[in-house]
C-alpha cells in the first residue's frame, strides 16, 4: 500500500504559481545607449522563436519543484503484515573451551572429531531454533568471559560460537566463575525468564567462585540452570608398541557437582556421551523451556523518497544544460554580427 508520511506538504505545490503571478515592481532604470543597436535588434528578431520555449522552461521548473515537494512528503510503501515472535526468555549458554575439549572422542559420519567441534554442531542448531529468545554466549576455561551479550541476533551468536577455539580462555576449567558471570548478566532481566545452560566436560579447577556457591547465588537471583556433562565413557587409544587400550576420557567429569547445581536452581542435569545424546538433550531443553508462540504483527515500511528526489535532480541537469545552450546561441550570433 502506497502512502505519504506528510501529505500536507503537497499544499506547497502551487506556490511557484503564486510567486509567478505576483505584481512586479515598477523600476525607473536609466536609459542605456547601445552603439550597435541595429545589430542587437537583428539578433532580437532572430531569438523570437526562443520565446515559445519559455513555457516549456517554466513547466520544467514546476516539475522539478513538484518532485521535490513529493520527496519531502516522504512517499512510503507499506507491506503486508509480518508476524514477529514476542519476547521470550533470556537464555545464556556457557560453553567449556578448556584444553580437555580437544579430546577426539566424538564420532561424526564415522570420523573422530573433537568435543568442541561436536558442541559447535549441536549447540549451533539449538541457537538457530530459539527464535523468540534473547540469547547470549559465555565461554570459560581458566577465565570466564562474555563472548556475546543477550541479543535477538541468533546468527551473530552462532557465528561467534563457530569461531571459538580452544585456548582462548586458558586450559583449566572455571565453572563457578562462568555461572557468576552469567548471573551478573541475567539479574537485571525478568525473574521468570532467566535461564542458563552450562556445558562442560570436567570439574572446576580454576576461578575464584566455587560452583556450589555460584549455584546459591543463582537460586537467590531466580536463575534456572541446566547442566550438561559432555564426553564419551570409553575411548580406544593406540599405545604404539603396547597396542590399543580402552580408557575413560570423562574420568574428570564432576557429575555430582553438576547435578547439585541443577537441583539447587530448579533445573536438570543431563549426560551426553555422543552427538546423538547431546542433540536429544537440546530437544528436551526446547520442551522444558518452550519458545513463546504468541506473535506480534508489524507492517514493513520502505521509504521511496529517493525516486522523486532523483527525478528532480535529473530534470535539473536537463534544464541547466538546455538553458546553457539557449544562452550561448544568441551570444555566438551577436559575435558573428559584430564581426
Amino acid at each position: 500500500m502506497f502512502e505519504l508520511q506528510w501529505p500536507w506538504l503537497l499544499a506547497l505545490l502551487p506556490l511557484p504559481l503564486f510567486i509567478y503571478f505576483l505584481p512586479a515592481q515598477k523600476r525607473d532604470d536609466a536609459a542605456l545607449r547601445v552603439p550597435f543597436f541595429a545589430q542587437v535588434k537583428t539578433i532580437e528578431t532572430q531569438t523570437h522563436s526562443l520565446r515559445s520555449k519559455k513555457k516549456v522552461s517554466l513547466l520544467s521548473l514546476w516539475l522539478i519543484w513538484a518532485a521535490l515537494v513529493v520527496a519531502a512528503a516522504n512517499p512510503q510503501w507499506i507491506g503486508e503484515p509480518v508476524s514477529m515472535p514476542n519476547s521470550g526468555r533470556d537464555l545464556l549458554i556457557a560453553v567449556d573451551i578448556s584444553g580437555s575439549m580437544r579430546i577426539e572422542d566424538m564420532k561424526y559420519q564415522g570420523q573422530a572429531i573433537r568435543r568442541l567441534d561436536a558442541v559447535k554442531m549441536v549447540v549451533g542448531d539449538f541457537v538457530k531454533n530459539r527464535k523468540s529468545d534473547r540469547l547470549g554466549l559465555v565461554l570459560f576455561g581458566t577465565q570466564a568471559y562474555l563472548q556475546a551479550p543477550l541479543t535477538y541476533d541468533r546468527q551473530t551468536v552462532n557465528t561467534l560460537l563457530q569461531e571459538t577455539e580452544i585456548g582462548f580462555a586458558g586450559d583449566q576449567t572455571s565453572i563457578g566463575d562462568a555461572i557468576g558471570l552469567a548471573i551478573k548478566r541475567l539479574r537485571v532481566r525478568p525473574d521468570a525468564q532467566r535461564v542458563l545452560v552450562v556445558l562442560t566436560d570436567g570439574a572446576n579447577t580454576a576461578g575464584e567462585l566455587e560452583p556450589i556457591k555460584a549455584a546459591e547465588l543463582a537460586e537467590k537471583e531466580h536463575v534456572r540452570i541446566y547442566t550438561i556433562g559432555f564426553g564419551a565413557d570409553e575411548m580406544v587409544v593406540d599405545n604404539g608398541f603396547f597396542g590399543k587400550r580402552t580408557v575413560n576420557p570423562s574420568a574428570d567429569l564432576d557429575e555430582t557437582t553438576m547435578r547439585a547445581i541443577a537441583d539447587k536452581t530448579g533445573g536438570q542435569y543431563f549426560r551426553a556421551r555422543n552427538l546423538e545424546e547431546l542433540s536429544e538433550i537440546h530437544q528436551t531443553l526446547n520442551h522444558l523451556e518452550p519458545i513463546d508462540s504468541e506473535e506480534e504483527k508489524f507492517r514493513p515500511v520502505k521509504s521511496l523518497f529517493f525516486y522523486p528526489l532523483g527525478l528532480a535532480f535529473l530534470l535539473s541537469l536537463i534544464w541547466a544544460f538546455a538553458s546553457l545552450v539557449r544562452h550561448l546561441r544568441p551570444q555566438q550570433a551577436a559575435e558573428g554580427v559584430v564581426q
